[in-house]
């Protein structure tokens, strides 16, 4: 059998990455059939469009702005936005070339996976990629995959960093630059420097190899990381893109929730699904880990426990998480080393055998059942994004007048399908705002001041804003309706 990555310990066949590579496909196809048949295709965040809408006026008009002739720092993600710009070069967007390059991402990280599994579990050397199948079926990735967003670029790359850390590599000079491209893909990629800063220190053994050792490190990372500074202060003004301030403003009242109530939404995020089944595997190999003074694996593990943490510290755990799913990959890898370790260890004797059986077993139903169940869940998402974002969205650009003035707080629809002047009241393309986000008597006044003829928000996100205005659209979509939930409404300002 052809060994395609030659010289390393139980290496990939080029039979498991086409295994891969066919279960990926079969994945994303599923999750389309099923979001077809339930409304129709779409993407299940209105970001998603923030993002293609950046990415048409690059490959079309050649620079980067949200409306055309008005350069903006409102996209989070630079790097995710330059790829999808691809697709509109080929007439492949904003479907076909998303999903693919979601997928193709989604590939690369069972490959990594897998990869790290069979370099550092010995005994781990499967008929078929098992561990690379469950990254590649786990419902959160995979919804992360087909959501049009940087989620699951942002966590590939940190896969691999940390792979790198665990497998106690010492390129520090490559792995600085894949910190510092982090940063491209998402500003939190800067967390990515302690474990990597920590790993020279562990694995060095004198201070002049620690010394060498982050200065490549550092010179990587500041070889990238200093363009990305230089390219948001070109186009925005401040170092950081909009999204990073705006989202802090916004969510400030999350911060004041109790922390016992913020970690239990974290929990519920992250162990809905057959996760809550590697949690005596994940904490079985930090022993082991411990035992074993495996510095790049506990490294690892407190840079997504932390990750974590530090999210649920400034955001809500809204949209099954979404925030905190670039950690997931690392953090089921630790349950999987343990149960692929398990599979050859006789710890329990004569009930090695059954415990081992009874837990893959369990595991891979779990794991199918959550398949379903998120394509549904990627279903509605979409089909509520389709009925309240995108219909409103087509309807404005062919009802309201041309020289109209709207001011919404979800504009990722409107800036792709509608070509009004546009006030962004979540701060994104519009960073004046960020001061008064929540405050709807300033807000009312900057409306005012800006001359907005109408008012796009869900009915009850605003209390007082909306009072008195007339309601020239309201969205009858069957997400709403089922789920209770306040529909999109445009109201005439003045």
């Amino acid at each position: 059998m052809t060994r395609v990555f030659s010289g390393f310990h139980n290496p990939l066949s080029r039979q498991d990455l086409i295994t891969l590579a066919i279960f990926t496909f079969l994945a994303g196809a599923l999750y389309l059939l099923v979001s077809a048949l339930v409304f129709k295709i779409g993407f299940p965040l209105d970001d998603s469009w923030i993002h293609l809408t950046f990415a048409r006026n690059l490959a079309i008009l050649g620079e980067w702005s949200f409306r055309p002739g008005l350069p903006s720092a409102g996209s989070t993600s630079p790097l995710w936005s330059a790829l999808l710009s691809i697709g509109f070069l080929f007439n492949l967007a904003p479907y076909v070339w998303t999903y693919l390059l979601g997928l193709s991402v989604m590939w690369a990280l069972s490959v990594i996976c897998e990869f790290t599994a069979r370099r550092m579990v010995n005994t781990y050397s499967p008929t078929i990629p098992w561990i690379g199948l469950f990254i590649i079926a786990e419902w959160h990735l995979l919804w992360a995959a087909m959501s049009g967003m940087e989620t699951l670029l942002h966590g590939l790359i940190a896969t691999v960093v940390l792979a790198a850390i665990m497998m106690n590599s010492r390129r520090y000079l490559t792995l600085g630059l894949l910190t510092g491209l982090s940063v491209w893909v998402r500003p939190d990629g800067l967390t990515l420097l302690a474990p990597l800063g920590l790993a020279v220190l562990f694995l060095e053994e004198d201070t002049p190899s620690r010394l060498r050792g982050l200065l490549r490190a550092l010179i990587g990372f500041g070889a990238v990381f200093l363009f990305y500074l230089l390219f948001n202060l070109l186009v925005g003004g401040a170092p950081m893109p909009n999204t990073f301030y705006a989202k802090q403003a916004e969510y400030a009242v999350w911060q004041t929730f109790p922390l016992t109530q913020r970690l239990g939404e974290l929990l519920l995020q992250l162990l809905v699904g057959p996760s809550i089944l590697l949690i005596p595997g994940m904490i079985k190999w930090v022993i082991r880990s411990v035992r074993a003074r495996a510095w790049g694996a506990l490294l690892a593990l407190a840079w997504s426990v932390g990750y974590m943490l530090l999210y649920l510290m400034r955001l809500p755990m809204y949209q099954h998480g979404r925030y905190i799913m670039p950690a997931m990959p690392v953090f089921f890898l630790m349950g999987l080393l343990a149960v692929a370790e398990f599979a050859s260890s006789r710890s329990l004797g004569r009930y090695d055998w059954f415990v081992n059986t009874l837990w893959r077993v369990s595991l891979g139903a779990l794991t199918l059942l959550f398949v379903g169940l998120g394509a549904i869940t990627y279903a509605r998402d979409v089909a509520l994004i389709e009925q309240e974002m995108v219909a409103p969205a087509k309807w404005a650009a062919a009802n309201l007048p041309p020289d109209a003035v709207i001011a919404a707080h979800d504009i990722g629809a409107l800036g792709y399908f509608d070509t009004h002047r546009l006030l962004d009241l979540a701060g994104l393309v519009s960073p004046e705002v960020i001061p008064f986000i929540r405050d709807e008597a300033r807000l009312a006044v900057y409306l005012d001041q800006k001359n907005a003829n109408y008012l796009i928000a869900f009915a009850d996100l605003y209390k007082k804003l909306p009072l008195g205005r007339q309601v020239v659209f309201v969205s009858d979509g069957f997400i709403v309706a089922e789920s209770n939930f306040a529909p999109m409404t445009i109201y005439r300002w003045k």
